[in-house]
């Protein structure tokens, strides 16, 4: 009952860790979703002279996906006051041309400042509407929200690995005896650590195949499927195969680094 209460413990500890990771996985997914989003969705505004043309513009900027001309039969529309059919088309011939630009990613605060400063020395713009204050807000909040899930899930992790290591502590004094044994009888310091190494690398699989199960549960959920409906963006929960071996290796990793720190610290102690 007792070893069975010990590898509980640590496979609790390591599926902690892999809940960790898989949640600012999750996270990471949905804002970069979100973003792809935003980006079909955001536009700026260019005023100019001239006609422009999208080759043009990306000469300047490769962040300019497209660019899309603005019909100016609506501003006329809003001054037409009984106007000949001969002085709205002049009007349209004197009015500056309007042009929607589509982006290929959201971009950062920075790189919408470096798009306008570079669209401004093309002859003939005039002017250029980014809505920058609403783009920056939006940006901030998504930066906010990652940083935040980053510190938890970072906190969260060096918790587990003391606990870990702790129990591994436990492990060592456990087999103390049977270990300095089998070294009087000249066994190499890795057999004498073997049932370390076994004991946590089995606890590392059966912690992975649990996250596995767990993880497949939650990606198929109705509920969890409908907050993303909700937000409007399609992100992959969780990858059977790609997430399964990334959060088993990592399992592996963790467990093997600390036996390994425990055995060296057995070797000190002798």
């Amino acid at each position: 009952m007792q070893s069975i209460k010990n590898h509980l413990s640590l496979v609790v500890a390591l599926l902690s860790i892999l809940f960790s990771i898989q949640i600012f996985t999750i996270v990471d997914r949905s804002i970069e979703a979100y973003k792809e989003k935003l980006a079909m969705n955001y536009s700026m505004v260019v005023v100019s002279q001239k006609n422009l043309k999208t080759k043009e513009l990306r000469k300047q900027h490769k962040l300019i996906s497209y660019l899309e001309k603005l019909s100016p039969d609506s501003i006329i529309k809003k001054l037409d006051t009984g106007m000949s059919a001969k002085n709205i088309d002049f009007l349209k011939l004197t009015l500056p041309k309007f042009y929607k630009i589509k982006l290929t990613h959201f971009p950062t605060p920075s790189e919408l400042e470096k798009l306008k400063k570079s669209i401004l020395q093309i002859k003939g713009v005039k002017k250029i509407e980014s809505f920058e204050t609403t783009h920056n807000t939006t940006y901030k909040l998504l930066l906010l929200f990652k940083t935040v899930i980053s510190t938890f899930s970072f906190a969260m992790i060096v918790v587990t690995v003391l606990l870990i290591f702790k129990e591994l502590r436990i492990w060592q004094f456990k087999h103390n005896e049977r270990m300095n044994i089998m070294g009087l009888f000249g066994a190499p310091v890795w057999l004498r650590s073997a049932v370390l190494f076994r004991l946590s690398i089995v606890d590392a699989f059966i912690a992975s195949i649990l996250g596995f199960v767990m993880f497949s549960i939650i990606s198929s959920n109705k509920w969890v499927l409908d907050q993303f409906k909700t937000i409007g963006i399609e992100v992959v929960i969780f990858d059977p195969i790609f997430d399964f071996l990334f959060l088993l290796v990592i399992a592996v990793i963790v467990s093997i680094l600390l036996a390994t720190f425990i055995v060296l610290g057995h070797k000190e102690e002798v």
